[in-house]
């Protein structure tokens, strides 16, 4: 290896490694006070960094809990989530989706129930990384819904529309965590529950 790639390598290695650590303070401040908003300033004294390299790292607050909230479903198995969006049958990806997203919420559910928690009082709380989140699973509903009617994949009784609604509910945290939290059922029977409910109400 050449030394001006090796100390590519570093540098890469190091900015992971400042990701990391910063990602991880700010979990671990959720975990601690999940009420009590979230300085750029007490994370970075936790990452032990300094204000600006949060800054630099991730673009703006904003983007700090942006990053933290993909980073908690991506930790939690999210891919299996993109892997069913790929999939060319939308029966494939009602299925898989809401199996995948309901094992990615239970990977990290307390930090994720604070999270959601906040942004429902305050929707400033964590500057609307929720809000964008929700936002892309909206789009994500509208786009499946869509390809499972021309797909032909929809009951005769259940419109585009009626469709795109059902599967926001069925694949939404809250629909998990009332099984799962609520009743207290275990990640593959909330899966098994949710994902049999949109195939007898929707699919053909």
């Amino acid at each position: 290896m050449s030394p001006r790639k090796y100390d590519q390598r570093l540098r890469a290695e190091s900015a992971e490694s400042t990701r990391r650590r910063v990602l991880d303070a700010v979990e671990e401040r959720l975990r601690e006070a999940p009420a009590e908003r979230i300085s750029v300033e007490d994370i970075a004294r936790r990452a032990g960094v300094a204000r600006s390299t949060i800054y630099l790292v991730f673009g703006s607050r904003a983007g700090m809990f942006d990053a933290l909230a993909m980073d908690l479903l991506m930790r939690g198995g999210f891919a299996r989530v993109r892997q069913a969006i790929a999939d060319p049958d939308p029966r494939v990806t009602v299925r898989d989706g809401i199996r995948g997203g309901v094992h990615s919420f239970a990977a990290h559910r307390d930090v994720l129930r604070a999270l959601y928690s906040m942004a429902q009082l305050d929707a400033d709380a964590f500057a609307g990384a929720i809000q964008r989140g929700e936002a892309r699973r909206t789009r994500g509903m509208r786009q499946l819904a869509r390809r499972l009617d021309e797909d032909g994949a929809l009951r005769g009784d259940v419109t585009r529309a009626q469709a795109e609604r059902l599967l926001w509910v069925l694949t939404s945290f809250e629909a998990f965590d009332l099984l799962f939290a609520g009743r207290g059922l275990e990640a593959e029977a909330v899966a098994d529950l949710l994902v049999a409910t949109a195939e007898r109400s929707l699919l053909a």
